[in-house]
């Protein structure tokens, strides 16, 4: 098997690993040509130049998204109906993000009968995948539907909360950060969902507040660590530094000094014995979906929770590639002469 790189939005012939994949999702959309990217994406499912065929899903929902972004709906349309073909043997969360994608996109093509059809059965996700809420929740504010997003996502409260008190004996205090699971996801889309469509508060609003509270003040005092490790691939970096021009001061004044500054940071953890080390790929549209229509994405407390939820999910980056493997950036470059070497400035 040879391994597959991602070079400027050209795969090289070889095999595409999960990781590889990993990579250009976050940095596709910054390439020169990322319809051409989606097509290769493509093509390699059909050449069958998947490292693990179980990919092929992931791979064609990446091209789908990507086609999507760019507003070529009919080829969107065409790759995320091969993703869920070849998801039609699983029943898991990607599952039902492929599925759910699918109902966005009809949506935006004008087939709501058809959008709704293919949501209606996920929405017992809603209660078996924490990352359900923010997938169906798209979909559904994709054809205009947000009030139907929070009647679902109250009656997934409501369900989650029995359930719970059916295990505390009805307390009434809020679980903690860690053990909230599933429970704050709903709670927390559905607090969005209601500011978004001018709901007022209410008990179940005011539960997510204090759980999002409790959860940036564990961020910030076990998760500083966290933000010191958010990486910002390049797009996103520029994206970052143009935005907020003062987090340069945190990150780097450029991509360069960004890379080196964590390439420093983690050999540093490493010296002090530290294993199982991550770098935690963020975008400025996810801190900014982090943070809530009136938050503030620039604020450490806030970065630090993103960190957090970042550091909570399954996107990380881990360090150290070998010598010469592709380098943990994303730049195409071996590691020995690409990152490791800033280390050492």
């Amino acid at each position: 098997m040879r391994q597959s790189q991602y070079r400027g939005g050209v795969l090289t012939k070889g095999d595409l690993t999960g990781a590889d994949l990993r990579r250009i999702r976050q940095s596709a959309l910054g390439a020169a040509d990322p319809l051409g990217v989606a097509a290769e994406l493509a093509e390699a499912v059909d050449a069958g130049r998947l490292a693990d065929r179980e990919d092929a899903g992931l791979a064609l929902v990446l091209a789908a998204e990507i086609a999507e972004s760019r507003t070529k709906l009919d080829a969107a349309l065409r790759y995320v109906e091969r993703a869920v073909d070849a998801y039609a043997t699983r029943d898991d969360s990607e599952a039902g993000a492929a599925r759910a994608l699918r109902a966005r996109i009809l949506f935006r093509t004008g087939r709501e009968d058809e959008a709704v059809a293919e949501l209606e059965p996920l929405r017992p996700l809603l209660n078996r995948h924490p990352d359900a809420a923010a997938y169906l929740s798209a979909a559904l504010a994709a054809g205009g539907r947000n009030q139907v997003a929070e009647e679902w996502l109250t009656e997934a409260v409501r369900v989650a909360l029995a359930e719970r008190a059916a295990t505390t004996e009805g307390s009434a205090e809020p679980p903690s950060a860690e053990d909230a699971g599933l429970l704050f996801f709903l709670l927390q889309q559905r607090h969005r969902i209601r500011h978004v469509i001018g709901r007022p508060h209410d008990a179940h609003d005011v539960l997510a507040e204090r759980l999002e509270s409790r959860l940036a003040d564990t961020a910030a005092a076990a998760a500083a660590s966290a933000d010191d490790l958010l990486f910002w691939p390049r797009a996103e970096f520029d994206r970052m530094v143009a935005q907020w021009p003062a987090l340069s001061e945190s990150y780097g004044g450029t991509w360069d000094e960004h890379r080196a500054r964590l390439e420093r940071e983690l050999v540093r953890s490493a010296g002090t014995g530290r294993t199982g080390l991550t770098l935690l790929p963020g975008s400025v549209a996810g801190l900014i979906g982090f943070a809530g229509r009136d938050g503030a994405p620039a604020d450490p407390k806030t970065r630090a929770g993103y960190a957090g939820r970042l550091a909570a999910g399954t996107g990380w980056i881990n360090w150290p590639p070998e010598r010469n493997e592709p380098c943990w950036c994303g730049s195409g470059s071996k590691y020995k002469k690409c990152c490791l070497p800033r280390s050492r400035g």
